[in-house]
């Protein structure tokens, strides 16, 4: 008598962003019958773009480091299966990747380029701090040690729990004072942990490194948007039998015995699976939740931690026949006296859809106090007031760039969107932009996220590992992992 064929492992995964949709992909490819659930009509949480006036506008998805052939990013894409279908474009070829405009200077320049490479990084750093040779030879080896753990991934297939891996919880802000880093030179190396929203005095060196090495490695934008990301992965994940729900919120997790059972969508509607991952962030995770399912030092944990500040952004649309095309990204930074980044503007310039403009996008800090008298609305209902203050910050902060761009003439404004617009997408709390800040204080609780106790439920996203495109999908490697022990991991997910 034929044996009966074993059923299928069964996942319910809540959010269709970059987290939710790898995390899927990757459950698929291990033979799990996967379902993804996202509230909004379209996938794609912040990674997707979204289109005003037939212009393309990235949220989430400005450039991507460490795409080369072999490495780390590289080698997530290609076993996610997504490569040959991402029209990318290398930056840095004889040109820096990123600019940064310091507004007030101390003891170093007025400009400095990241270029590609840490070699190149070295010599850079070397020719703008010529005094101080010595402490930037210091970081460099530090920077390529973690560089070389990185690129092999250690963190990941190493046997012991992450929690324990993570073991330069030293800030960088205090690695740099302890060897004596002149204010400038700590205000050029400290700029990436903007990236992460961290700020250096509570950034872990580990996750500081972690991100600038992947810049250096390489760095691409992508020639498309980001919604054809999105379509990239969601055809990916149907591909492998994956389904997609769409249009649905998730009301409730449902747990019996502390045994995931599924969960029910706001219509009334449930779906049963053996595992739940939650895609998004872990404060929404506990509203999902009954007070009894989970300890309530969990919640107490995760109520508790803190999560990065919003942000400010501005598209707007700039004649051709007044500027051309910049290649690479240019950062306004304005620091303190001590050295310590206090603002930035992110800045692209870059073709459009538009036959005779360019798009001007802008990212700056979400300056959420300004926008407190609408907190308890929603989108589309704020009414003139608020827009008319959207407007005038956009404004101001297109005046602050023009020093370092030249002057906008005819610049036409496509969208602009605050803090209360990301929350409102994504469901944010207060419209985080990176999730839960991995700072040196609070490291320990967001390792282990994980930990609900409840057997099925796993949490994924940029909250686990780190944010952006790469850590991220590394996020749903760390989950994918703790799902389905290190053995299993190890043996099938070979990057």
């Amino acid at each position: 008598m034929p044996h009966a064929a074993k059923p299928r492992e069964t996942a319910l995964v809540i959010g269709s962003g970059i987290g939710g949709l790898s995390s899927a992909i990757i459950l698929a490819t291990l033979g799990f019958d996967v379902t993804v659930i996202e509230r909004n009509v379209q996938p794609g949480g912040m990674l997707r773009s979204f289109v005003r006036r037939g212009v393309h506008c990235n949220v989430g998805l400005h450039y991507l480091g460490a795409l080369d052939q072999g490495q780390i990013l590289r080698r997530c894409f290609d076993f996610l299966g997504i490569t040959d279908q991402l029209p990318l474009e290398r930056m840095g070829r004889n040109a820096p990747v990123d600019r940064y405009y310091f507004t007030n200077a101390i003891n170093g320049p007025d400009q400095f380029d990241m270029p590609v490479g840490l070699d190149a990084y070295e010599t850079h750093l070397m020719d703008a701090f010529p005094a101080e040779k010595k402490p930037i030879s210091t970081f460099m080896e530090q920077l390529r040690a973690n560089a070389a753990d990185f690129h092999h991934l250690n963190f990941l297939y190493d046997p012991r729990p992450m929690a324990n891996l993570i073991e330069q919880t030293e800030p960088l802000w205090a690695f740099l004072d302890r060897a004596g880093y002149s204010p400038g030179l700590k205000s050029v190396i400290s700029v990436p942990s903007v990236w992460i929203g961290v700020p250096a005095d509570q950034c872990p060196l580990f996750y500081h490194t972690m991100i600038l090495a992947s810049y250096l490695f390489s760095a691409w934008r992508l020639q498309s948007s980001g919604a054809h990301m999105v379509d990239v992965l969601q055809q990916r994940l149907l591909s492998l039998g994956g389904k997609l729900v769409t249009g649905h919120a998730v009301q409730r997790i449902d747990i019996r015995k502390g045994q995931v059972q599924g969960v029910t969508l706001d219509n009334g509607e449930p779906l049963s699976a053996a595992n739940v991952v939650a895609a998004i962030h872990p404060k929404i995770v506990l509203n999902l939740l009954a007070p009894e399912d989970v300890k309530p030092s969990y919640r107490r944990r995760i109520a508790g931690l803190k999560d990065t500040d919003g942000m400010f952004s501005v598209h707007a649309l700039v004649p051709r026949n007044g500027h051309q095309a910049i290649p690479h990204n240019i950062f306004s930074v304005r620091t303190t006296p001590n050295g310590a980044v206090d603002d930035v503007i992110y800045l692209q310039l870059r073709p459009c859809e538009r036959p005779g403009y360019l798009l001007l996008s802008l990212l700056t800090s979400g300056q959420e106090a300004l926008w407190q008298p609408w907190q308890h609305t929603r989108s589309g209902q704020r009414g003139e007031d608020y827009q008319r203050l959207k407007q005038a910050v956009a404004h101001r902060l297109i005046r602050q760039v023009e020093p370092i761009t030249g002057p906008y003439h005819k610049l036409e404004l496509l969208d602009v969107y605050t803090p209360l617009s990301i929350r409102d997408w994504v469901n944010s709390p207060n419209g985080s932009a990176y999730g839960v800040m991995r700072s040196c204080r609070q490291l320990l609780s967001a390792a282990v996220l994980n930990r609900t106790a409840v057997q099925g439920l796993y949490l994924a996203g940029q909250n686990i590992v780190a944010p952006g495109v790469l850590g991220t999908i590394l996020g749903s490697l760390a989950t994918i992992k703790f799902m389905i022990g290190p053995d299993r991991f190890n043996q099938e997910i070979q990057l």
